[in-house]
């Protein structure tokens, strides 16, 4: 209940008040922040995907804006030789203003990314974003098979058949690539399944349809439990290593991230960066309340 009052509480703290949870897990604000935070990883044997914080824009012009970051930002990265690709939320780019003015510039930093042979992550929002941004995404995987990548939500009960439908597109010289992850926004159960169990099994059956048919799933987690069942999976299927990776968020569960790393599994880790941070870090503690102990900790640490 504690825990709950806080998160509800955050939005109106000050901004200083909410950097104290923040900072953990948000690489900072500029990208020489994402730069430092990206190779320290590099340095460990991680790779990166990199997203410039920012979403549910107001009006095009911001659309513009984000666009121009986002291909300033890959041109910086590539210079810098970073071991990593890039994550994008479409509502950031006017997705839900004029869906076709948003694939155009999606589209821009596709081009750009396929430039230097790299990857976009589309990430995948809330349930009223998910038919547009698979609609996004045939569209550019039709013209840039091997430089753009989707990601779904196991807590969402379509997802299993939004996966099946989309293996008309599947091909051997450029295999589906997916990030899988429970789901992070609050939906109601006609739509989403609730219990942990629950989402649990359906993250499992998920990984395994993807293992089995060649699609190149990103198992983003922190739960041992899913690690573990992912684990099971790789072996009983005989998974090349460089056939899938395990991911995380940045600044969670280190100790768990260098396990799957001892194993020998390939592990990527999502940067957050940029100016937006607060409404990212407010929005990621209403969704899990328990991290309010991380700032309860952060004051006395700070005291």
């Amino acid at each position: 209940m504690f825990n709950k009052l806080i998160a509800a509480m955050l939005p109106y703290f000050p901004k200083k008040f909410v950097w104290l949870f923040s900072k953990p897990y948000i690489a900072g604000e500029t990208v020489e922040d994402a730069i430092r935070a990206s190779r320290k990883l590099n340095d460990q044997g991680i790779m990166v995907t990199i997203d410039i914080l920012g979403e549910f824009i107001k009006n095009l012009d911001e659309a513009e804006v984000n666009k121009q970051e986002y291909i300033e930002l890959i041109d910086r990265i590539e210079k810098e030789d970073i071991d990593g690709n890039y994550s994008l939320k479409p509502t950031m780019f006017g997705l839900l203003l004029d869906k076709e003015e948003c694939y155009k510039h999606v589209r821009e930093i596709v081009v750009k990314a396929a430039e230097y042979n790299n990857f976009v992550r589309i990430d995948m929002e809330d349930s009223p974003c998910t038919d547009m941004e698979i609609e996004l995404f045939r569209k550019l995987k039709a013209e840039f098979p091997k430089n753009v990548g989707l990601v779904f939500q196991a807590y969402l009960k379509r997802t299993y058949k939004d996966i099946e439908d989309l293996m008309d597109i599947q091909t051997e010289e450029a295999p589906l690539n997916y990030r899988l992850c429970k789901g992070i926004y609050v939906e109601p159960a006609e739509i989403a399944y609730k219990k942990y169990d629950e989402v649990n099994k359906h993250f499992l059956e998920d990984i395994e349809f993807c293992l089995k048919n060649v699609i190149y799933p990103g198992i983003a987690t922190h739960d041992k439990l899913v690690v573990d069942g992912a684990y099971k999976l790789i072996e009983e299927l005989k998974v090349p290593k460089e056939k899938y990776e395990f991911q995380m968020l940045y600044g969670v569960t280190p100790k768990l991230r260098q396990s799957i790393m001892d194993k020998g599994h390939r592990m990527r880790v999502y940067v957050p960066f940029g100016k937006q941070w607060f409404g990212y870090s407010t929005r990621r503690l209403k969704e899990n309340p328990k991290m309010a102990n991380h700032i309860i900790k952060a004051l006395f640490k700070k005291g």
